[in-house]
């Protein structure tokens, strides 16, 4: 099926072609399975190079066996400052910038600058396609702007095999073992159908593709990473938290010239941590930030409107820092006793974070299980946005995830997250003068509080 006859009213998951736009709900990109392009967009391949002229031959050699339509195929070899001249065949464009050093995320910014596609597909200049790689990668970011697509990258020994041999020739029994940790998540997350915050990391740059318009939308790689590793994950969580749509495309094969990162020479742990660290602050997602230190940025933001009393400020405070040790809490008035606490902040209209939780009355969460789960889960698979009532039917505020947030802005409409209406556990509103002493002391039931 190509996409104009699926816009004309079949499908269940994905929007129907409103505007030549099209959406899905949450992460199903299987909404689109079977459907083709049609037309196929212009797609530009960026390949990113450093002094590898024979791995780079090799490349365009396979670039230039693609079954993609040529003039719809334009390839950009965007080097990083490689001693001396680096050739390029007379219909590939070659964009440069000086030595300072490993800046792999700028020049793949600088190479996506130059380029006019409107699917982006990225390759390292030592990772070699197949035949069939662009026409697969390109597929769902031409059907849906917010994918955001990985294919496989392989491994073999091409050492001594000319770089104009086809590459599944040259491929042949010359194959070095695949990452089992990719290999193993793939399957486990059915091609990242189930991805969740931290499916980042198996969004692998050697060969990713987007579409143009989230591309820039996003804002690209971030040119602050100068050493090897991990501007790629940190470009993927960016594109998640935008609400990009993960998907692992199989059939999209690249071979890389050697073997895994982790079974190069100089791959030890003092570069692991160094690309952990760099990261720890801008992912604040339980499993990538730390455990207790502050990140730089906050996963969950409670934003509390209105005029409430000191006890009640301060029962709220405390039972959700206790749950959330580094939440923000933005309030209209500070009480005394809060205002020495740096998580206590003034009320801003601005409020960004992982999740955002709007409400208009105190609470205080006696049993933070049921609670912390949903904060985590949100956003993750369809539901974006709950609105949260006690178990007397009174609003406890609404939750919602940064994804639905952005979706919306993006599309115009909230259908491409669920909205649930959910009866919440262990969390209760607060009466106006909750008994301050009993909570602190620990002795008070539930009735001093509610």
């Amino acid at each position: 099926m190509t996409a104009r006859g699926f816009a004309r009213g079949q499908g269940f998951a994905a929007g129907r072609g409103f505007a030549g736009r099209r959406w899905v709900v949450g992460n199903r990109w299987d909404s689109f399975d079977g459907i083709r392009p049609d037309p196929l967009p212009r797609v530009s391949v960026i390949v990113s190079h450093y002094d590898q002229p024979a791995e780079l031959a090799r490349t365009l050699h396979a670039l230039a066996a693609q079954d993609y339509p040529p003039q719809l195929l334009e390839v950009i070899v965007a080097d990083d400052g490689s001693p001396g001249e680096v050739d390029v065949p007379d219909d590939v464009i070659l964009v440069r910038q000086d030595d300072h050093g490993f800046r792999l995320a700028a020049v793949r910014n600088l190479g996506v600058r130059a380029s006019t596609g409107e699917v982006l597909c990225f390759l390292d200049a030592d990772t070699s396609p197949e035949p069939g790689y662009v026409r697969a990668l390109s597929r769902l970011p031409a059907l849906l702007p917010e994918a955001v697509v990985v294919g496989r990258r392989r491994h073999a020994d091409f050492s001594g095999i000319p770089p104009e041999v086809p590459v599944t020739e040259a491929a042949a029994g010359r194959d070095l073992p695949e990452p089992v940790w990719l290999a193993e998540e793939y399957v486990r997350s059915r091609a990242l159908l189930d991805a969740d915050d931290r499916s980042y990391r198996f969004v692998i740059g050697a060969v990713i593709g987007c579409s143009r318009s989230l591309f820039d939308e996003v804002g690209g790689f971030d040119e602050t990473f100068t050493s090897y590793g991990g501007e790629d994950w940190e470009w993927a969580h960016r594109m998640w938290q935008a609400g990009a749509v993960f998907a692992h495309v199989p059939d999209a094969v690249a071979w890389h010239d050697g073997p895994e990162w982790a079974d190069r020479e100089g791959s030890g742990m003092d570069r692991a941590n160094a690309q952990t660290l760099r990261m720890q602050s801008t992912i604040p997602v339980p499993g990538s930030s730390p455990r207790a230190l502050w990140p730089g940025a906050a996963d969950l933001v409670v934003r509390m409107r209105g005029e409430h009393s000191p006890a009640a400020l301060f029962v709220m405070a405390d039972s959700l820092f206790a749950a959330f040790p580094r939440a923000r809490l933005l309030l209209d008035d500070i009480p005394a006793a809060l205002d020495e606490d740096p998580r206590v902040a003034p009320a801003r209209d601005d409020v960004d974070a992982r999740v955002v939780w709007e409400m208009s009355r105190p609470v205080v969460v006696l049993d933070a299980t049921w609670i912390v789960d949903l904060v985590h889960g949100l956003g993750t698979g369809d539901v974006g946005t709950v609105q949260l009532i006690d178990d007397d039917g009174s609003s406890l505020g609404t939750l919602r995830a940064r994804r639905a947030t952005r979706r919306a802005e993006r599309w115009g409409h909230e259908d491409a997250f669920r909205t649930r209406r959910m009866t919440a556990v262990g969390t209760h509103a607060l009466r106006p003068d909750p008994r301050v002493e009993a909570w602190v002391g620990g002795w008070g039931g539930v009735e001093s509080f509610r």
